[in-house]
């Protein structure tokens, strides 16, 4: 396995090679995930990364940390995906945990939290391999690409290192 990967931030150039990986992965990534219906608002999310290979900067996964609450709370969201034919290469493993460095450590979050439906086996392996922790389940909780509400399994991970400011 070529773990050779580094993240990085969404570039607009990157709207093409963008499209063609969900348009690649579409069959792969349902009923879990659907393609984003504003591509260009989605490479403008403040926190959102992309997994490259480092020997030709191909895209393989993006993970976004999302509603970033401070104050009392320090925390946010993390959802992801892995393009095809990158699956099952330990790309994604490696990933989370570039981009659990980045929350904990640049963004100094207390808690980050991955809502996943129950049956994404593969995800909620990912997860726990990370050292997320299952919390519970959250009936009804995301209209999964406008197709109808879905429960999620609610998994977090603490920051062990976290700093008040």
């Amino acid at each position: 396995m070529n773990q050779e990967l580094y993240i990085r931030k969404p570039e607009r150039s990157d709207l093409e090679e963008l499209s063609e990986c969900y348009q690649n992965s579409e069959i792969f990534h349902r009923p879990w995930s659907y393609p984003p219906k504003n591509v260009r608002a989605y490479l403008e999310e403040e926190h959102r990364y992309f997994v490259c290979l480092q020997a030709t900067g191909e895209i393989v996964g993006t993970f976004n940390i999302s509603s970033i609450i401070r104050g009392h709370f320090q925390s946010a969201y993390l959802s992801y995906e892995v393009f095809h034919p990158h699956q099952a290469h330990g790309y994604m493993r490696t990933g989370i945990r570039l981009v659990l460095k980045e929350a904990f450590e640049e963004l100094n979050l207390h808690r980050l939290e991955a809502n996943i439906q129950p049956g994404n086996k593969a995800s909620i392996a990912l997860v726990a391999k990370a050292g997320f922790v299952k919390e519970g389940l959250s009936k009804n909780y995301l209209n999964i690409g406008g197709k109808g509400w879905k429960d999620h399994e609610r998994w977090a991970i603490i920051n062990p290192k976290w700093r008040s400011e």
